[in-house]
């Protein structure tokens, strides 16, 4: 028997700031009132609860879980931020909500999701189709994506934006932040402002859907001879500020790869991470957005689809330049210069306690071991990542190591550290130091 409790379902976005602001003010004191009546149980007993305790509660934590994600838009936005920065501080109940909100994204029930279309293409909208399927194959913070075959019989893939989302996020993302620091599930010295700030300009940029047509193209430019990638061509005449349209490819789940023999597994996994040094070295444009969803696999071409390009940035030449050369002195082996460059780039700040800086220095000779290897590098059950994970606990552990890098250097190693996970899921085998070399 299948558990539909956590599968995406039907439930209509809170559309205006005063809807979506009443949500959050219903949740906040909703939460404070729960908890003050549980402070007053505790201290009836003789007991002095922490405020954190009181509001992370099982009951609370599914209900905050629950409420941002039917937000969807910034509330699912700062929790995938705070997860890539935080991750392993947190505190066990918010890495649950924070899970959720990684998730697919419930989806538009059909009466809202008509009324976006009305919007976008006029009563008549359905005359622009031979078919549209209303239940889409895709739902994440910003929109959801449906299949549908247009007039001309073009087979599409219909990107739709949740209502309200694009006008409400300034708000959403000062009540969530809020919310968040009321309920106590941060750490007391950590500061929320560059999140905020970084979580407002990302949500801005991602559900302005011209400047996800403009790199869509781009990408499809830059990529046009190399036949190991297909991407999606915009369709113009149908898309408008609320609603991208593009052609649609047919693949399977890139994690499907798994399954295929290892030369193919080798192959596709190299080819990913040539893309990502291009985009860093190459092209300084990436699609920084490393969720599997993203990616795509055609079988029958033996070609990777890329797929949703609103979270790209560019970088300028000297973050491109500052990791050309930190990969120089990390294959050297060269210790003070790696540590100069972590500082240059923003990665640790100048002035570390001698013991906390040989933390992040261990750490980095981790990440730098696999780039190392003459006789390639071996993703499928290597536990590298583990060990990394306990290091970065570890570093989180120490108050004085909390510090949040640059944003162009925060989004690029969220990319590298999806794209090591991806690899380890697919299971490939890759000489990652001849790769990088090319690019040194």
């Amino acid at each position: 028997m299948t558990d539909h409790s956590t599968e995406p379902k039907g439930l209509a976005v809170p559309r205006g700031r005063l809807a979506r602001a009443g949500r959050m003010g219903g949740l906040a004191s909703g939460l404070v009132g729960r908890a003050a009546l549980g402070g007053m149980a505790e201290l009836v007993q003789g007991r002095k609860p922490r405020l954190s305790d009181l509001m992370l509660t099982p009951a609370n934590v599914t209900r905050v879980a629950d409420q941002l994600a039917q937000m969807r838009g910034a509330a699912m936005k700062m929790g995938q931020l705070l997860s890539m920065e935080a991750g392993d501080v947190l505190p066990p109940e918010l890495s649950h909500i924070l899970a959720r909100l990684r998730a697919d994204a419930d989806f538009m029930p059909p009466r809202q999701l008509k009324q976006v279309l009305v919007e976008a293409y006029g009563a008549d909208f359905l005359k622009q189709f031979q078919h549209f399927d209303v239940r889409p194959i895709a739902a994440a913070s910003i929109g959801q994506v449906h299949r549908a075959r247009d007039r001309n019989g073009r087979e599409l893939a219909i990107k739709v934006q949740y209502p309200g989302v694009r006008e409400s996020i300034d708000s959403d993302v000062s009540n969530v932040a809020t919310l968040i620091r009321l309920s106590g599930m941060l750490p007391r010295h950590m500061d929320m402002a560059p999140l905020m700030a970084e979580a407002r300009r990302q949500l801005h940029e991602e559900a302005d859907y011209g400047r996800e047509a403009h790199y869509l193209t781009r990408f499809g430019t830059v990529l046009a001879d190399d036949g190991r990638f297909a991407v999606p061509a915009v369709v113009s005449d149908m898309t408008t500020p609320q609603v991208l349209a593009m052609t649609y490819l047919p693949g399977d789940p890139i994690e499907s790869v798994a399954d295929a023999p290892q030369d193919v597994r080798d192959r596709v996994v190299a080819a990913l991470v040539d893309l990502t040094l291009a985009e860093l070295f190459q092209f300084r444009m990436m699609q920084t957005d490393p969720n599997f969803a993203n990616y795509r696999y055609d079988a029958e071409t033996g070609r990777i689809i890329l797929l949703d390009f609103g979270a790209t940035r560019e970088f300028g030449s000297s973050l491109s330049e500052g990791y050309r050369t930190l990969l120089r002195v990390g294959l050297s082996k060269d210790t003070p210069a790696i540590q100069r460059q972590m500082e240059v780039i923003g990665f640790i700040r100048p002035g570390l306690r001698p013991e906390h800086l040989a933390m992040i220095l261990e750490m980095a000779e981790l990440g730098f071991t696999p780039l190392r290897d003459p006789a390639g590098f071996d993703f499928k059950g290597n536990d590298l990542a583990d060990r990394l994970r306990r290091r970065g606990m570890a570093i989180g552990n120490e108050q004085e190591l909390w510090h949040i890098p640059p944003a162009d250097t925060l989004f690029l190693q969220r990319k590298l550290a999806g794209l090591y996970l991806l690899a380890t899921r697919i299971g490939g085998r890759v000489d990652l130091r001849r790769m990088v070399g090319r690019y040194l």
